[in-house]
């Protein structure tokens, strides 16, 4: 059990290492891509990540280029007062009334009944 978890620490290390470019192909640091936030960060900080304008709100093409899907397929209904941008209220808010929605819709759905 001890030479897998070394064997998988190794593997790790080894490919972390792989995934990293040599420093004679290093990019300059504006070439970069604009990456992806990191699936562990919360919703602010991947907001704030994303809100490259620093003004609180967030663009469609903003949370396009920080990979926002639930944000971008929902833009419309987030930004309901049609603003072309939406902040983390209206996004706090229409998840809220989506949680409810979701609710309600269980609440009204008959449930089988043990025989």
């Amino acid at each position: 059990m001890r030479l897998l978890s070394s064997f998988t620490a190794l593997l790790l290390i080894s490919g972390a290492a792989l995934a990293q470019p040599a420093p004679d192909q290093a990019q300059p640091q504006a070439a970069q891509p604009q990456m992806a936030s990191p699936p562990h960060m919360n919703m602010k900080a991947r907001f704030e990540a994303a809100n490259t304008s620093n003004d609180g709100k967030l663009t469609l093409d903003q949370a396009r280029a920080a990979h926002l899907s639930m944000v971008v397929h929902h833009f419309d209904q987030i930004d309901a007062e049609h603003k072309g941008y939406v902040t983390l209220q209206d996004m706090h808010t229409w998840h809220q009334a989506r949680h409810q929605t979701h609710l309600t819709a269980q609440q009204q759905t008959p449930q089988p009944q043990a025989q």
